[in-house]
C-alpha cells in the first residue's frame, strides 16, 4: 500500500508488527509440538520415512516462523537481539538443504560498535531474506561494511533480484503492481524506514546481487 503521510504510515506498520506476532506466536507452539511427537517416536523406535518427512517440514516451517517473526513482527526491533541471533535464525532456514552458505561474521561490530540502534536485526534479518530469494540455485550469503552502513552480498549460480523488488524496496511501485514476488521487499522498506534504516538495491553483477542498509543518522 502507499501511504499519504508518515503518520498513517507509523500506524500501520505497528498494527502490521503487532499482527505478525501474534500470528506466529500463535503458529510456533503447535508445530513445535508436531516437532515434539516426531522425536518422540523416533526415540520409541517408530521412524520411518513419513515421520522423517513430517520432521523435515515441520523444522523447516519453525524456522521460518522463527525468521518471519524477526523480521515483521514488534520484537525484531529489541535492541538486545544480537547479530549472532540472526546468523542463527538464517542457518535453521537453510541448512537443511545446504544450498546456502553464510560466510559472514555475526559477532564484528559492522562498524556500528556494539550500541546497535533500535531494529538493527529487523534490518539483518530482512535483508537476509530477502538475498535467499535471489538465490535460485543456492550459493553464499556475505556482509561487507561500507560508509555509513552494511552491504549484504549474495553470490551464486543466476542470483537476480526479481522484477521490481528494487522499486519495491523503496516504495516505488503502484498498489495494483503488488505481489507475492515483491511483498517482502515492499514490507521491509516501509518497515525499516520506520526505524530510520534506509534499505536499497545495489548495482546488479554476474552471479551476485548487493543489498544496502544504510544506519539511522546519529
Amino acid at each position: 500500500m502507499r501511504y499519504d503521510s508518515p503518520m498513517n504510515a507509523t500506524l500501520d506498520t505497528h498494527v502490521l508488527e503487532l499482527l505478525t506476532s501474534k500470528i506466529c506466536h500463535d503458529l510456533i507452539s503447535p508445530i513445535g509440538a508436531v516437532n515434539n511427537g516426531i522425536e518422540f517416536m523416533v526415540e520409541m523406535g517408530g521412524g520411518d520415512e513419513a515421520t522423517d518427512l513430517i520432521a523435515y517440514s515441520a523444522k523447516s516451517a519453525s524456522s521460518k516462523l522463527q525468521a518471519f517473526r524477526m523480521a515483521y513482527g514488534a520484537g525484531g526491533a529489541d535492541g538486545s537481539i544480537k547479530p549472532e541471533d540472526v546468523h542463527k535464525a538464517v542457518e535453521a532456514m537453510i541448512e537443511a538443504d545446504g544450498k546456502v552458505k553464510q560466510v559472514w561474521d555475526p559477532y564484528a561490530d559492522f562498524g556500528y560498535g556494539f550500541e546497535r540502534p533500535e531494529g538493527f536485526a529487523k534490518a539483518l534479518i530482512c535483508a537476509f531474506l530477502l538475498a535467499l530469494d535471489s538465490l535460485p540455485k543456492g550459493g553464499e550469503l556475505d556482509i561487507e561494511g561500507v560508509q555509513g552502513g552494511l552491504k549484504v552480498v549474495a553470490t551464486g549460480q543466476n542470483a537476480v533480484f526479481k522484477e521490481l523488488v528494487p522499486q519495491a524496496l523503496m516504495g516505488d511501485v503502484e498498489t495494483s503492481q503488488l505481489s507475492p514476488k515483491i511483498i517482502h521487499a515492499y514490507v521491509s522498506g516501509l518497515l525499516l524506514r520506520q526505524y530510520g534504516f534506509i534499505i536499497t538495491a545495489g548495482d546488479p553483477a554476474d552471479n551476485a546481487i548487493t543489498i544496502l542498509l544504510h544506519y539511522p543518522v546519529q
